[in-house]
C-alpha cells in the first residue's frame, strides 16, 4: 500500500525537512527528522529510561528530534492510525 503523507514541518524551506508518514500496511509511523546532536544522543544513551531496560542506544536504533510545532501533525498521524484500527 505504501506510505501516506501526513505532514511536513510548516517552517520548512525547499530542502530536507522533518516529515511524517503513516504506513498502514506495516502499522507504523515513519519519520524523517533531524539527527540528534552528540550531547543529546549522549544524554539519551547514558541512562535507563524505562524499568527493565538497559542504558544505551542499540546499534539498530538512532535518536532524532522534530520541532514541537509539529505536534498537530503527529497528533493527526496518531488519530489516523487509531481511526483505522491500527493500534
Amino acid at each position: 500500500m505504501g506510505l501516506d503523507f501526513i505532514g511536513i514541518d510548516p517552517e520548512t524551506g525547499d530542502k530536507g525537512s522533518p516529515t511524517v508518514w503513516l504506513d498502514r500496511a506495516k502499522r507504523r509511523l515513519v519519520f524523517q527528522a533531524v539527527k540528534a546532536e552528540e550531547d543529546l544522543e549522549t544524554e539519551v544513551g547514558e541512562r535507563s529510561w524505562a524499568p527493565g531496560h538497559e542504558a544505551g542506544i542499540p546499534e539498530h536504533e538512532t535518536v532524532v528530534w522534530i520541532p514541537t510545532r509539529m505536534i498537530p501533525i503527529l497528533r493527526k498521524a496518531c488519530d489516523d492510525a487509531e481511526r483505522d484500527g491500527l493500534l
